[in-house]
């Protein structure tokens, strides 16, 4: 069965952001693909310092939430980041515990499917939700998309409800997550990943 990994980066389980989430989960399920639902954003997550560990480990230095989400983040067919708005960008811990995710696994992360979701209660989601997408952008994981920006309105979990083209564009986005999850399975089966080229990394050591 196909999976999806859904992180929380809110620091409230049950805010804004987790009711967006969770409206995906709703449609998720229906459409028999597997969820899970971590919490992240009431952890106590520091940045990445850059100090190489992981290259020759395969794991982060910090052995805490990273860690642990990125063995379930390797056997996944699917992520989705949720968000709150702090002053027009992602909750600080969501982003720390990104770049060390990101950073630290060695596995491909190629044609797993990627989807952010950003919570506010006026403005900065576009801005948020463009941060959050360069995740997969820069991993080779196709990024979902819907029938608006991934985003949703409110102060509270109350008022995230009556939010209904929120709510709505959240189910649209997870049907759409899901097909592409099931079609990108189907033709890996049939003809394969797409080959990666590597090797070529630009640095300009003479000045030339």
């Amino acid at each position: 069965m196909a999976k999806v990994i859904l992180i929380n980066g809110s620091p409230h389980p049950n805010g804004c952001t987790a009711t967006a989430l969770k409206e995906m989960v709703t449609v998720f399920e229906q459409e028999g693909i597997e969820t899970e639902l971590i919490q992240i954003g009431n952890k106590q997550i520091r940045g990445c310092i850059a100090c190489g560990s992981c290259s020759k480990t395969g794991k982060c230095v910090f052995d805490d939430a990273v860690n642990e989400v990125a063995a379930k983040f390797k056997d996944a067919d699917g992520l989705v980041i949720g968000s709150p708005v702090y002053y027009a960008s992602p909750n600080g811990t969501l982003i720390s515990f990104l770049d060390r995710l990101f950073n630290s696994t060695p596995f491909s992360k190629q044609m797993k499917v990627g989807a952010s979701v950003v919570s506010a209660r006026r403005g900065g989601n576009s801005a948020s939700f463009d941060v959050l997408n360069k995740y997969f952008g820069i991993s080779g994981m196709p990024v979902a998309s819907s029938t608006y920006w991934n985003q949703i309105h409110g102060f509270t979990a109350e008022d995230a409800k009556k939010d209904l083209e929120g709510l709505q564009t959240m189910r649209n986005l997870a049907r759409n997550m899901s097909f592409i999850i099931k079609a990108i399975n189907d033709a890996k089966d049939k003809y394969g990943l797409p080959e990666v080229e590597k090797g070529s990394f630009t640095c300009f050591h003479d000045g030339k």
